[in-house]
């Protein structure tokens, strides 16, 4: 096998505020090495767990209080100057550096809103450095095996890939929108074994959707929420629901699409009551939907603290449906553990800035992977264009992706990055 790798060193790395998709600051990275200029972007969620890394903003009134110039600054002024004339190509060596220089178990001294976005971009240069593909790198970083093929560009390590199944977010409630579902993501799941055709049946679902939206409700029906799937005044998950099953039959998909939920249960925990609902009854409820509706998925549908109500719908379900952990694990090593334990979940949902390195990401993927659990990637509300998680999703093997509805630029560029691994996998 040739050697492609080149030795590229950090000769310098520069950080800028933008905006996210939500309009709110975030951090933007560009790194630059012997080969060239690499950039990476970080989003941020409005629905966070309270056990994420924390991200740092500045307080006062610029931005209301939003800003992120503080994280910038540690960026320039602390992570740069360590990191210089160090080789891109030992990521875990890099990573180390950053949690170190923070010296905090959540991250919130540098923020982690200025590790990450560093983490990542280095990430991006090292594939380069070998010549690699980012999910190629990222499955080699993981050490993942794979049965190694050649292509017909050259010998490179790109081994028997899948691409993920999409869900698309195409009704918004919750935190995510201005009505009254306190669910807070509504997903379809095409069926098909490529991702073009699941990507082709999701955004034929999403525009009949539209249609009956407009038809039943009027035009203010079809305003979107922060991941792009609409937001009409809704009251109950069966109203969705029915809407969405409607959609997919009369796109002629009836039987070749089923459902995934976000319920981001801890938004609307209070006072030992999840709404007007007790624990038991959440569970019956979650029961009766699952036998009425095509879920496959149902992601924190109890409080980030509830374990026992995760546990209790674990053992009634989880032979038949995906019991996925967000709020309650958050990408990180120790809470997945904990869930393991307690038989509270048989997947995960994996979001890196939750966790706040691509390192401590994959070990989290990892550790998911030897429980058998399955791994949705996640991109977050407030969003950037950066396409990052694309490849992540392909690197590591997970089984599902959801970055919001087929539409909008931040959520579609996700996606489109995956149309073209699947070309470049297949040669075309």
């Amino acid at each position: 096998m040739k050697n492609y790798n080149l030795k590229s060193k950090i000769k310098n790395i520069q950080a800028r505020e933008i905006l996210d998709s939500r309009g709110n600051p975030t951090v933007e990275v560009k790194l630059f090495t012997d080969l060239g200029s690499f950039l990476a972007s970080v989003p941020s969620g409005v629905s966070a767990g309270k056990y994420e890394t924390k991200e740092l903003r500045d307080g006062g009134e610029r931005y209301n209080g939003k800003g992120v110039l503080k994280a910038v600054r540690n960026i320039e002024e602390i992570i740069a100057p360590q990191l210089k004339g160090l080789e891109v190509s030992n990521q875990r060596k890099i990573d180390e550096t950053l949690i170190a220089l923070d010296g905090t178990e959540d991250k919130s001294n540098l923020g982690a809103n200025a590790i990450l976005p560093v983490s990542m971009v280095v990430c991006r240069a090292s594939a380069k450095s070998l010549n690699f593909s980012l999910y190629q790198y990222i499955r080699k970083i993981g050490n993942w095996k794979a049965t190694l093929r050649g292509v017909a560009s050259g010998d490179r390590e790109i081994g028997n890939f899948s691409l993920p199944i999409p869900c698309f977010n195409i009704i918004n409630g919750g935190a995510h929108a201005g009505n009254d579902l306190d669910f807070q993501e509504f997903m379809v799941v095409p069926q098909f074994n490529n991702f073009t055709k699941n990507l082709q049946a999701g955004s034929e679902i999403y525009h009949t959707l539209k249609e009956i939206l407009k038809q039943r409700f009027g035009k203010q029906a079809i305003n979107v929420g922060d991941e792009g799937g609409f937001a009409p005044n809704l009251s109950t998950a069966e109203q969705a629901l029915d809407l969405i099953i409607k959609a997919i039959k009369s796109s002629g998909y009836e039987n070749k699409a089923n459902i995934a939920l976000d319920v981001a249960a801890s938004e609307f925990y209070k006072n030992g009551k999840y709404g007007t609902k007790t624990r038991d009854e959440m569970i019956d409820y979650y029961l009766e939907l699952i036998e009425k509706y095509p879920i496959i998925s149902i992601e924190d549908p109890f409080d980030q603290d509830d374990f026992e109500g995760f546990s209790i719908l674990m053992n009634k379900c989880g032979d038949k449906i995906d019991i996925m952990g967000d709020d309650l694990l958050v990408t990180n090593t120790e809470r997945i553990k904990l869930a393991q334990e307690k038989r509270a979940c048989n997947s995960l949902l994996l979001k890196v800035n939750q966790i706040g390195t691509v390192s401590e990401a994959i070990e989290a993927a990892k550790l998911a992977q030897s429980y058998n659990w399955k791994i949705m990637i996640s991109h977050r509300s407030g969003e950037t264009n950066d396409d990052f998680i694309a490849d992540l999703v392909v690197g590591i093997g997970a089984e599902y992706i959801k970055s919001g509805a087929p539409a909008r630029g931040e959520r579609v560029a996700k996606y489109n990055r995956l149309l073209n691994i699947e070309q470049e996998l297949k040669g075309v």
